[in-house]
């Protein structure tokens, strides 16, 4: 079978595209970006790159770095579209199955091919392009002209798949999958409930993610519960760094920030989740949290907003977790982060339950065939 899947270069379509390698597939990649080059991680995959530039003239990143008004008035005309490049891919290819990854940048620019042809589509969900879609500049008749062509549908979350049901999607459902097709942890790196010095914070703060919050939750946080910790702020908007470095509260306190740009291998990232008594992440729109489920399988205690009521699918407020109702509400975080701190028996609890459901629900070589046997479903299935 020739699976011709769509998406931006992302950590988590990685991880589930590698689920299929030496499945007897072809699997093909239209990065719809072009950015960058091919990637190391899915090197056994055929990776369509390099056809978003007409004319890689000479000096071009000179230009684009020294001159931006410029390059972006060259590049108008000096880019092939998405949907043009998606047609000569798909020509070329002649799959027996597409697999579209989030809405707004990968599905929607290949629906006008898509709507050309029969070939079995399917769409998986991602964050907030269910969710959150108007917010994010999709119209609701381009959702449901999307959900009328995508003849199949995965979701992270029970959610979105009731959404997606009520805005029109009345085809075929697939079921719920984690977004990178399963958690792989190394135990060993998971420690002890009280041998874990480190607060962590998903850093996003980009108008849906709110760190920012976060950050002010901290400085109302009593210092004596703050001693012996260390603060660990990954995957950082600048604006984050901006907030500590004007804040005395939080300059005085031990913070180590990793940049957004900045590369973090996930298997160092899962080490650092081991070692984190809390894993801290707020926003105002997702679907399930990757990040979240893995801080959870690390037995970080996990503290986390809860929009369209889509975390407490894995998170039961005061047990296992602590739900944030209003991510705009610092006192309440603050309120949070001090509850999780004192309580070392809940933590405890907590992380024997969550690295056990997480075992259960979301393991990687548990969910590797399920993952695989879709393909085969879509693929004998007629449309």
């Amino acid at each position: 079978m020739k699976i011709l899947t769509v998406a931006i270069p992302n950590h988590h379509f990685f991880q589930w595209v590698n689920q299929l390698e030496n499945s007897g597939h072809d699997v093909y990649w239209f990065d719809v970006t072009d950015g960058g080059p091919k990637s190391p991680k899915i090197e056994w995959v055929t990776q369509l790159k390099g056809w978003k530039l007409k004319w890689d003239f000479p000096f071009r990143s000179t230009i684009k770095k020294r001159l931006p008004k410029l390059y972006k008035t060259i590049q108008k005309y000096n880019e092939n579209s998405v949907s043009k490049a998606f047609q000569n891919a798909f020509d070329s290819i002649q799959p027996d199955v597409v697999h579209c990854f989030e809405m707004q940048l990968s599905g929607l620019p290949i629906l006008p091919t898509m709507e050309e042809n029969k070939t079995p589509l399917i769409y998986s969900s991602w964050g907030s392009d269910v969710f959150y879609f108007e917010e994010l500049g999709v119209l609701k008749t381009e959702l449901q002209r999307f959900y009328k062509r995508a003849n199949y549908l995965i979701t992270d979350c029970k959610r979105d798949h009731k959404l997606a049901t009520k805005n029109g999607f009345k085809n075929q459902f697939l079921g719920v999958f984690p977004g990178n097709g399963g958690l792989t942890n190394d135990t060993t790196k998971i420690k002890t409930f009280d041998t874990r010095p480190l607060i962590l914070i998903k850093g996003y703060d980009d108008g849906v993610g709110k760190a920012s919050k976060v950050l002010e939750a901290l400085q109302l946080v009593s210092k004596n519960l703050l001693l012996n910790k260390h603060i660990v702020i990954y995957s950082a908007d600048d604006n984050i760094q901006q907030q500590i470095k004007a804040s005395k509260k939080l300059s005085a306190l031990g913070i180590t920030i990793y940049s957004r740009h900045t590369f973090i291998q996930n298997i160092d990232l899962l080490a650092v989740m081991g070692q984190s008594c809390i894993h801290i992440a707020n926003s105002i729109s997702d679907g399930m949290p990757n990040a979240l489920l893995e801080a959870m399988s690390m037995g970080a205690f996990p503290i986390q907003s809860n929009p369209g009521h889509v975390t407490e699918e894995v998170i039961t407020n005061g047990e296992n977790g602590l739900l944030i109702s209003n991510p705009l509400d610092e006192n309440q975080i603050a309120l949070h982060i001090e509850t999780a701190l004192k309580n070392e028996a809940l933590r405890q609890q907590a992380q024997y339950f969550n690295v056990n459901l997480m075992q259960k629900q979301y393991n990687r070589a548990t969910l590797q065939p399920k993952i695989q046997a879709l393909y085969k479903t879509v693929y004998s299935e007629p449309i």
